[in-house]
């Protein structure tokens, strides 16, 4: 069993409230694409309140900033799911919905395998990527690290 699984956060700015017709093509699909994900190999869990997304969830002044996060078992296991099959077919839509954010926008850290990330850790983790660009502590797919070794007692 793994000792570590990949937490993974990305913010999107909509173009509008997820009730108005600009993001109605990214609302309709999100509890397909959420569906996808969690019957992905390797996915772990996801953010989600009772209804099922996070699209409700104000982690930012900006209500209009979006939190996406999730667990997996593996590094691969994520990058398989964001770039392949229907999940990349919307990702290559974003530009419909959402404008370019300053800033980090994406990041991947190391959890231990059983406890999951909080908001605060993800905010956390794209302000490390922005200070410090990609470490071990907070990294992007274009510059993964390995999951820490086990520390002998």
């Amino acid at each position: 069993m793994a000792a570590f699984h990949l937490a993974q956060v990305n913010i999107a700015k909509a173009k509008g409230p997820m009730d108005s017709p600009v993001m109605k093509g990214f609302v309709d699909q999100l509890d397909y694409i959420n569906q996808l994900a969690e019957n992905s190999p390797g996915f772990v869990w996801r953010l989600q309140t009772e209804e099922g997304d996070a699209t409700d969830i104000s982690a930012f002044e900006d209500e209009l900033i979006i939190i996406n996060m999730s667990v997996w078992q593996t590094y691969e296991d994520l990058k398989q799911y964001v770039y392949s099959g229907e999940h990349l077919r919307v990702l290559k839509q974003k530009k419909d919905w959402f404008d370019k954010l300053r800033g980090s926008h994406l990041a991947l850290w190391w959890i231990p395998a059983g406890t999951l990330p909080t908001v605060e850790d993800a905010k956390q983790s794209l302000t490390l990527l922005d200070t410090q660009g990609p470490t071990e502590q907070s990294f992007t797919f274009a510059r993964p690290y390995p999951a820490p070794e086990l520390q002998n007692a």
